[in-house]
């Protein structure tokens, strides 16, 4: 069990799975980063508020205060909608597919190119086929 264990642990697929996962951590600290540090300041220079994390509506109020932040309003135990940091997933969730989209669609025109450059080359055929039909072409000779 422990040999077909490690023959799955070290088959290519597992590896390429291992670090297809270990990069796409590493993306989601960028995308996080484009979107907290980049494209959120552009957006609340435009519309004159620092990000969307503070949009929230209190749902349930047990204290009767007015809250300023949402994690001001969950402190008190209030019921928050917190349709802010949803926005914010929303726009992160868009660039991570944007760029899952870009990179597919690299993938796919690299590999129809090879294809295409595959299918245009001339397919030699082995040097034995070449020699037997040379010995085949010599016979036809002689016995004509």
């Amino acid at each position: 069990m422990l040999k077909e264990f490690k023959e799955f642990a070290v088959k290519g697929n597992m590896l390429d799975l291992a670090v297809g996962i270990i990069l796409g951590a590493a993306f989601g600290t960028i995308v996080n980063s484009l979107v907290n540090d980049i494209i959120m300041p552009i957006i609340s220079g435009i519309l004159r508020m620092p990000d969307f994390s503070n949009l929230f509506v209190v749902l349930r109020n047990p204290t009767d205060q007015a809250f300023t932040s949402v994690d001001a309003a969950r402190e008190a135990g209030a019921a928050v909608l917190a349709y802010g940091l949803f926005i914010n997933a929303i726009i992160s969730f868009l660039i991570v597919a944007f760029a899952l989209f870009l990179v597919v669609k690299g993938y796919n025109n690299l590999k129809a190119q090879i294809a295409k450059e595959e299918e245009a080359a001339p397919v030699e055929p082995p040097r034995n086929e070449v020699l037997l039909q040379e010995i085949r072409d010599i016979l036809a000779k002689r016995t004509v």
